[in-house]
């Protein structure tokens, strides 16, 4: 399959695979459109594409689901894979080796076109509002109506020196106004920084559609010196094409469906949430966030908003944020010189766990030293990370286990990890969405991170084969079971 390179494509090849399921009955914006996504999540139906909106210009679409698993048997992750250029049958290993191997890629700029089909209708001043999109309430208990839960934001530095496109909740205030998380330690909440320690609106793109790669790229962990245009070139050896926007100086993707221009407030002076979450769970509470004033909108005609429904796994933030933030910490565990084979967030855990996976030759790979030296060298790495404070737990395991085969780590990790030793604890700043913390330390956003030792002895030092079909039978037995399975 040629790899898609806007929402219309991307959903097109979804359509091949029989991976969509048109609603054309109209759809009142209550909450039904919510309840319709979080049930084709927990049921792994076809990504729902809306045709019939109540309340919205006709025409106007809303596409859920787009990152989610997918309903294709023996494909789950079709989507993700699809999105990321890649074969609709490709596994888990092959996702991270393919996201880590591009960051060590030169990245390639993005080319600025002259047109592009988003801007077939610009509205500007009083028309550019909301009042006509679908903007629908994705819980029950939500703040308020969230616009933006698969969209890209762009921003850059006061000087123009460093752009940063990333991916975070906004919730609609009114048709011209926005409100959404801008947190540490997040890019946009450095760039807001910035703009706000200069007393000036910091300029802003929302993007909606476009690229099927562009929010995982944007909720992917990148360092400091990384920018996600460049990284998306070197992702797919050729540069991602882009636009000037209407009223602010930034360049936005050219195959997005819609871009939401304006500015940022310098205070934060909107009460924003609470949002039903992916950790699983509905909070209660609400914090104070900056203003986005919206002053230009452009679309494509019969344009197609992309829109996620958070909670119980599994949903995007735990596809998308957790897939990446698995991609980002093999890339730097590969760099720091450690034996190990891949990393992975298993989706069941709502991103609340990593589990790193060490080469079977990793004692003579590192003569003398201890599984639990290693540990800690992988411990220490992490910390590290810039996304490290969304990683309460990981598991360091032997490679003969498959992390994505959900059945397998459940046993690997009963059987491999002590329930008290071997392990070793960070400690310091956490994410507050982390359930697992207790009010008192999500509040102080301060916590304990464990890293546990599950790896097995030495050959000969009382390790226990596995008694399985693969590890405990001959290869010649094996074979002839499978030839003779059907007869």
């Amino acid at each position: 399959m040629a790899r898609a390179k806007d929402s219309r494509e991307y959903i097109a090849l979804l359509e091949q695979l029989g991976d969509v399921r048109h609603v054309d009955t109209e759809v009142p914006q209550g909450l039904e459109i919510g309840a319709f996504i979080r049930r084709s999540y927990e049921t792994r139906a076809p990504a729902p594409l809306f045709n019939d909106i109540s309340g919205t210009e006709p025409g106007f679409r809303l596409f859920g689901a787009p990152g989610a698993l997918s309903s294709v048997p023996g494909s789950p992750l079709a989507r993700i894979a699809l999105s990321l250029g890649m074969s609709p049958d490709a596994g888990a290993r092959e996702i991270v080796q393919e996201l880590a191997q591009a960051r060590d890629r030169d990245p390639i700029a993005p080319k600025q076109v002259e047109s592009a089909p988003c801007k077939q209708h610009v509205l500007l001043g009083e028309d550019a509002s909301l009042a006509k999109f679908p903007t629908p309430l994705l819980h029950e208990g939500d703040g308020g109506p969230y616009v933006n839960t698969w969209g890209t934001i762009v921003v850059r530095s006061p000087e123009g020196d460093w752009v940063n496109w990333s991916i975070a909740r906004i919730m609609m205030l009114d048709d011209k106004h926005l409100t959404g998380l801008v947190m540490r330690p997040q890019h946009i909440e450095k760039a807001w920084r910035m703009w706000a320690e200069r007393g000036e609106p910091m300029p802003f793109a929302l993007v909606q559609g476009g690229d099927p790669a562009l929010a995982f790229i944007s909720g992917m962990p990148l360092p400091d010196d990384v920018d996600e245009p460049g990284f998306l070139g070197a992702l797919f050896g050729e540069p991602m094409e882009v636009v000037p926007a209407e009223t602010v100086d930034l360049q936005v993707p050219a195959g997005a469906e819609i871009v939401i221009e304006g500015h940022v407030s310098v205070e934060r002076n909107a009460d924003e949430g609470p949002m039903g979450e992916y950790a699983g769970y509905a909070p209660a509470e609400t914090t104070r966030q900056p203003t986005y004033t919206i002053e230009a909108i452009t679309h494509r005609d019969r344009p197609i908003w992309p829109t996620v429904v958070e909670g119980e796994p599994v949903d995007e933030f735990h596809t998308a944020t957790g897939l990446t933030m698995a991609a980002e910490v093999y890339a730097l565990l590969r760099r720091a010189g450690l034996p190990v084979v891949t990393a992975w967030s298993p989706f069941e855990s709502a991103s609340h766990v990593l589990v790193v996976s060490v080469r079977s030759d990793w004692r003579a790979q590192l003569p003398g030293v201890s599984s639990a030296e290693l540990t800690r060298r992988i411990s220490e790495t992490i910390g590290e990370f810039r996304s490290e404070h969304l990683i309460p737990r990981t598991f360091v395991l032997d490679a003969d286990v498959e992390p994505s085969n959900t059945a397998e780590l459940t046993w690997a990790l009963a059987t491999r990890c002590h329930p008290e030793d071997f392990r070793v604890l960070r400690h310091g700043e956490i994410l507050p969405l982390l359930t697992c913390y207790t009010p008192e330390e999500r509040h102080a956003q301060r916590g304990t991170k464990v890293v546990h030792d599950c790896l097995l002895p030495a050959e000969g030092a009382g390790r226990e084969r596995r008694s399985s079909f693969r590890h405990i039978y001959p290869e010649q037995v094996q074979r002839w079971v499978e030839q003779h399975w059907d007869r």
